[in-house]
């Protein structure tokens, strides 16, 4: 298995796709519509080219896990679509973790990053024990550094600081 920054194919776009509609809208049963997630068909502009960066994970030619981090530009940066298979989860791959480490890697050496957001669904608990295990605390989102769009309304919001 390997984690790589994105680069666009239309093989790599469709295996992203069936990734996070699977975590979203079978697995969490969020009923998320992809026109409201088109952050996913411009990776390369929306995270890319404003100095965040996106990351698969391949294992056997084939996407089974991701992370974004869409870097606002003003100290603050939001970690985004967040998701890999089940079967990746835990022991013996900890692909959440590697895919998180390799986000926050480039977080604190090539970002003047100081603050990282995530809004993550409410009944996702088992990610609620991820993100503060990893540092993150939990905010009002009245408390939001940065305005920024994120499909699932019953989100909690976490802010981790550097």
């Amino acid at each position: 298995m390997k984690i790589v920054p994105y680069t666009q194919s239309a093989q790599t776009n469709a295996e992203l796709v069936d990734l996070i509609m699977y975590c979203q809208n079978t697995e969490a049963q969020l009923n998320i519509k992809l026109a409201e997630q088109a952050d996913i068909f411009d990776i390369e502009t929306y995270y890319q080219a404003n100095g965040g960066n996106f990351w698969l994970a391949i294992d056997q030619q084939q996407v089974v896990g991701s992370i974004g981090l869409l870097n606002l530009n003003n100290n603050v940066g939001v970690l985004k679509k967040f998701f890999t298979y089940p079967n990746y989860r835990g022991q013996p791959q900890r692909l959440g973790r590697q895919l998180f480490e390799t986000l926050e890697t480039y977080v604190t050496q090539e970002t003047g990053l100081t603050q990282l957001i995530l809004d993550t669904p409410a009944a996702e608990t088992r990610s609620h024990y991820f993100y503060q295990k990893h540092g993150f605390e939990q905010i009002p989102r009245a408390a939001l550094p940065v305005t920024y769009p994120f499909p699932d309304r019953d989100s909690l919001i976490f802010l981790k600081n550097y």
